[in-house]
């Protein structure tokens, strides 16, 4: 049976608070404030995906957020159970290790095969030992209490966002090997930066989630820019980026799949096959710059699938064990799969097809 873990605190925090303002910008009609076309005329969408789920054994502790490692297992979460635990797709064996109070909500695995947690309910961002269960952790400033999203930088920092602290939430990034976390404030009250992505220039990418708007911060001068999307009663979500550097999100609120292309400033937007009401969550984009997403207001949870260089949706694909909710997941190229965990207590992968 897997053994409870042990935990250790480690390192100096070395905190730099940076308060920054932020530039708006609105998305003009000119821009694409209306939607755009995209659905195939008389015929159905068809079925592209190829699924397998592995059942969580743990009940009532909400799996989600897996992460592939290089040695091609697959961490994820139990936001409720508070553990991080390890799938080996081969044999179905999942290991769990304990952190008590964490309240985790992603994991990202680095590039010697370590997982980094982020502690949504205790504070901190952790890096778990596979070997012996220890616990690093890195403990957040005074004020910001629930980190969220996590992505990697190119040298091996972490971007991430805390969405209901302060007045409107923060951007972080930890410096992973001096424990220095810079934070920024998002201006206004109530825009709660959601999901993350970090650019090939080390830009993370935000998903405001309070709000119809998405947002970038400079590296370097740490400034944050904001951009409106067309519709004010929006709420992004989740976002995502294909190869040619445009920047795609999911509206909770309103049923659209969006862009934005930060080379002309650019936005469209097309209506989900589900409609309004279709409760649009997990994003992901593929080695084939197609943008794969879940509907989850319908039952069973529905993967829709965009092809971003035709502009046009391309598959429609029912979750098998249903879903209940798919909050996020990730290409991995390797196995060219998503992956992605559901409120139904499974782990999954969905293939893709190739071109």
């Amino acid at each position: 049976m897997p053994a409870r873990a042990p935990h250790c605190s480690h390192g100096r925090l070395a905190l730099l608070g940076i308060v920054l303002g932020a530039w708006v910008f609105g998305a003009s009609p000119s821009a694409g404030a209306e939607p755009a076309g995209g659905m195939p005329t008389g015929e159905a969408l068809p079925s592209l995906l190829e699924f397998h789920e592995w059942p969580v054994p743990w009940p009532n502790t909400r799996p989600r957020d897996p992460a592939k490692a290089p040695d091609g297992s697959v961490w994820f979460v139990g936001q409720v159970g508070d553990y991080v635990a390890r799938l080996d797709p081969d044999s179905g064996e999942m290991v769990r290790y304990e952190i008590p109070g964490a309240g985790p909500h992603t994991v990202v695995v680095d590039a010697q095969g370590y997982p980094w947690y982020a502690g949504n309910r205790d504070r901190h961002i952790g890096k778990l030992d596979p070997r012996s269960g220890a616990v690093t952790r890195y403990a957040m400033p005074a004020g910001v209490n629930d980190p969220h999203t996590m992505d990697w930088t190119s040298d091996g920092d972490l971007w991430f966002t805390v969405q209901r602290s302060g007045s409107a939430g923060y951007i972080g990034k930890l410096a992973t090997r001096t424990g220095q976390v810079d934070i920024i404030a998002v201006p206004g009250r109530g825009m709660r930066p959601y999901g993350l992505v970090v650019d090939r220039q080390d830009r993370p990418w935000i998903a405001f989630m309070g709000s119809n708007a998405i947002g970038t911060v400079d590296p370097v001068t740490l400034r944050l820019d904001i951009v409106r999307t067309p519709d004010e009663r929006s709420r992004i979500r989740r976002i995502g980026l294909t190869s040619d550097g445009r920047v795609w999100w999911v509206d909770a609120a309103r049923g659209y799949l969006g862009v934005h292309d930060p080379r002309d400033g650019s936005m469209k937007q097309w209506q989900s096959p589900g409609g309004e009401w279709a409760s649009l969550y997990a994003l992901a984009v593929d080695g084939e710059d197609r943008v794969w997403y879940v509907e989850t207001g319908p039952r069973p949870n529905r993967f829709v699938g965009f092809d971003a260089a035709t502009e046009r949706f391309i598959s429609l694909d029912e979750v098998p064990s249903g879903g209940g909710a798919v909050r996020h997941m990730v290409f991995d190229p390797d196995t060219n799969a998503i992956w992605f965990g559901t409120d139904t207590h499974t782990i999954g992968r969905a293939i893709v097809p190739g071109r």
